[in-house]
């Protein structure tokens, strides 16, 4: 690597620390006197506090990623353009988009970061956080929980686990019941290939009852029957904050397993937001970069309109793209569409005026 690029994407890195803590800070005072009291009321004590807003750190981050990457660059070009370094390095004969190579490349670094930040450490920590939020501070109990499409749940005498096609109707598919005895040994299992809930029982389809008798398992077949099962389906709580705590991989899993073209299109719609939210950074900072030296070659000023400038550009990227979730999550637009439009607008828009500014 060059030294200027090493000058330049130095100057980025600390520039994306600087806005990365100040921020954070921000988020963190107002989150904490908006949950502060409710700690309070519950007698939890301030080890579990500092342990839920540690663990929100790479929440916030998440959050913040778009706008941290677009101000980390447009406020190092800014800091170029106002110490004249940019006007002695074009005058050197170097072209804008060698200038702002080092950018773009840390823009990059910075997206890869917080893709794998929400791949491995995010679903970790917010399941951490959710733990202390909803259930050991609010007292919201789930009752049960998923894994790639699958759900799992405990009931008073067993062990339910199902695939829920149609999350809005009371049909289940690989459905399975068992109950066990001391110590820890299958005592009888029941498994359908559907299960309907009607007329507050449980209607099995194409299934097979295994009853464990002295030295062996007894396994009868059936069509259709009709079970007495303890639990109906309101047992299955899984709350909605379960499926931040999926990994995009997990969730792709779970797309994939979709039977119903709604549930399907609002399955995809949760992958492609997992993955296009951190991408969203780049195409505004390409964006924001030719924004930074329009403003100074009208106004002739830089940073302080700038920056500005940067933050409208970014609320508006924001209502867009949740906007266009929106759509594909009622299932009016294509979940890809959705995920790609703003970046693809941004970073053609971005590589226009880019070109046109380095004539």
């Amino acid at each position: 690597m060059s030294l200027l690029n090493r000058y330049i994407l130095g100057q980025y890195l600390r520039t994306l620390l600087l806005a990365a803590s100040g921020f954070t800070t921000v988020y963190l005072l107002i989150d904490f006197f908006e949950k502060i009291d409710l700690f309070m009321e519950k007698g939890k004590e301030m080890g579990l506090v500092f342990k839920f807003f540690v663990l929100n750190l790479p929440f916030i981050l998440n959050q913040l990623s778009p706008i941290l990457i677009l101000l980390a660059g447009v406020i190092t070009l800014g800091l170029l353009n106002h110490s004249h370094e940019l006007n002695a390095l074009k005058a050197g004969g170097l072209p804008l988009a060698r200038i702002t190579r080092p950018i773009i490349m840390g823009g990059l670094i910075t997206t890869l970061f917080f893709l794998a930040l929400g791949q491995w450490l995010l679903p970790i920590t917010l399941t951490a956080t959710n733990n202390i939020w909803f259930e050991q501070v609010k007292g919201s109990i789930p009752k049960g929980t998923v894994r790639n499409g699958r759900y799992y749940s405990k009931g008073a005498e067993g062990f339910y686990s199902f695939v829920r096609p149609y999350p809005r109707q009371f049909q289940f598919t690989d459905f399975s019941y068992s109950t066990w005895s001391e110590p820890y040994q299958l005592k009888e299992l029941v498994s359908a290939r559907e299960a309907l809930w009607q007329d507050d029982h449980w209607i099995l389809k194409g299934g097979q009852i295994q009853t464990r008798t002295e030295n062996s398992y007894q396994t009868t077949l059936f069509t259709e029957q009709r079970f007495d099962l303890p639990e109906g389906p309101d047992h299955f709580f899984i709350p909605k904050y379960k499926a931040s705590e999926q990994s995009p991989t997990q969730l792709f899993h779970e797309a994939r397993n979709q039977q119903s073209p709604v549930e399907a299109a609002r399955a995809w719609t949760n992958f492609y937001s997992r993955l296009s939210y951190p991408l969203l950074g780049l195409p505004m900072l390409l964006l924001g970069l030719p924004v930074l030296l329009t403003t100074f070659s009208k106004w002739g000023r830089d940073l302080s309109v700038a920056i500005p400038a940067s933050c409208l550009l970014a609320f508006f990227a924001w209502g867009a793209w949740g906007g266009l979730q929106t759509l594909a999550q009622a299932a009016y637009l294509s979940p890809v569409v959705a995920a790609l439009a703003i970046h693809l607008l941004f970073s053609g828009s971005g590589l226009f005026l880019l070109r046109r500014a380095d004539r």
